[in-house]
């Protein structure tokens, strides 16, 4: 498909009528979805999974159409994610969705009371251009797997890959239950004035912030993935050739067009010469064109002329420099500290990251950084693997999002957790407290208050 077939399919079929009628077909939906089992959610999760396997090259093809990411790169960081994602809700899926039995105190002696996990009904997930893929299928498989109807709407900047899920999901779901929306900024506008049972939003902070905006007129929940200056600090007892080569992979993926990059450095004076020369000595690696020449412009203008010009910027290392902005691209300061207050001193006078790197040996020190910082994650001797861990909650505080995904947290981002307490049908304890408020009530009450 070129781009003016791409550009006529796109506008023929997704006009703000279209989002009109598709939004309807699924709110129609709903309950039947909500009340499918684990067992159906699953097969569509498996269904998803085994067509991100067999159409892998028309991914790979349309990552590279939009701008050169390596094939390797789509596997590792596009495709696998989201395999892992569907494997690990594929097998835990029922446990998710069973009752949770929870205990009763001694005030409530008799009832039973459950958390049932229930489908909040259609959803939106809005996925950005860096890894569109990744942000768009991994928390659909969420949204299915609790039980809802999903509307896509992935980034304009990336068409290839937009219009290709959109042919994937059009051949594994019907509209009423998964649709891709595909369009610039004023269809993501129309589709916010729709009341939504939750918003799945990955992006920068300052959308987000819209986005926020347009869900709290219709009262939706929302989770929010946002960028953030993640830190990495080097302490002199990290091993640097670890450091060096992991940093250096963790900026380089993707052209450092990564949420999660590390995003400045900031290393102990006493071993800041041999950990330079380790990092300037690492091999370049094959990895895609910026997005674009806008965000091409911008790299170079915070590199202040250290890059070459062009879409291919090699990984450059920028010394005591700290942009205020996030980087979001392959530009590494490099910034010196005397001591360990020092270095959490200034990650402490920005906002709240999405992770922080620590490479240290010391146990001491791992533990210092741990109690005196706030960050939506952690990674101690190594950079970005945590998102691949399905058992552990992704998601950042404050600037960088709130809410968690991957995993059960997923499930949970897209479920309402119902409260239900069965009190038995002729006598509960708390009627000994209903009025009227005898001395011997009062005396009741006092014992509840001290003891149960």
């Amino acid at each position: 498909m070129d781009v003016l077939e791409l550009e006529q399919y796109r506008g023929d079929r997704f006009s703000l009528e279209e989002i009109d009628r598709v939004f309807e077909k699924q709110q129609a939906r709903r309950l039947a979805v909500a009340e499918t089992g684990a067992r159906e959610r699953k097969q569509k999760i498996r269904r998803l999974h085994d067509a991100l396997l067999s159409r892998r090259d028309e991914i790979r093809q349309a990552l590279w159409d939009d701008y050169r990411k390596p094939p390797a790169e789509v596997d590792l960081s596009e495709i696998f994610p989201v395999l892992a994602e569907a494997r690990h809700a594929m097998r835990q899926v029922r446990s998710w969705t069973r009752p949770r039995r929870v205990p009763a105190p001694l005030a409530l002696l008799g009832s039973r009371s459950r958390v049932v996990y229930e489908p909040k009904g259609v959803v939106l997930i809005i996925s950005p251009w860096n890894f569109p893929i990744n942000l768009t299928l991994g928390p659909l498989v969420s949204a299915i797997a609790a039980g809802n109807c999903a509307i896509l709407k992935p980034s304009e900047m990336t068409p290839h890959a937009s219009a290709c899920m959109q042919r994937l999901l059009r051949d594994l779901f019907d509209e009423s239950e998964v649709a891709v929306i595909e369009g610039d900024a004023r269809v993501a506008e129309a589709l916010l004035k729709k009341k939504f049972d939750h918003i799945f939003f990955t992006g920068s902070p300052a959308v987000g912030k819209i986005v926020m905006r347009a869900a709290a007129e219709h009262l939706t929940s929302v989770t929010l993935e946002l960028g953030g200056k993640s830190p990495v600090i080097v302490d002199r007892t990290g091993d640097l050739d670890e450091a060096a080569k992991k940093i250096a992979w963790g900026k380089s993926l993707n052209s450092g067009q990564v949420c999660i990059a590390p995003d400045y450095i900031l290393v102990d004076e006493n071993v800041r010469a041999p950990f330079l020369e380790k990092l300037r000595a690492m091999p370049a690696t094959e990895t895609s064109l910026l997005i674009n020449e806008r965000h091409a412009a911008r790299i170079s203008r915070l590199a202040q002329g250290a890059t070459p010009g062009g879409r291919k910027i090699p990984l450059t290392i920028l010394e005591d420099v700290l942009p205020d902005e996030e980087i979001f691209g392959p530009l590494l300061p490099v910034i010196s500290y005397r001591d360990l207050d020092e270095a959490l001193r200034i990650v402490n006078d920005r906002e709240k990251p999405l992770v922080l790197y620590l490479f240290s040996r010391d146990r001491r020190v791992i533990n210092r950084v741990l109690q005196r910082t706030r960050a939506g994650g952690t990674v101690i001797n190594d950079t970005l693997v945590h998102f691949y861990q399905v058992n552990l909650p992704f998601g950042g505080v404050g600037e960088s999002g709130f809410g968690k995904a991957h995993g059960r947290w997923g499930f949970e981002a897209f479920s309402n957790a119902r409260a239900v307490l069965e009190q038995p049908t002729r006598f509960s304890m708390i009627q000994l407290l209903y009025p009227p408020y005898t001395a011997f009530k009062q005396k009741l009450i006092d014992f509840t208050l001290r003891y149960l």
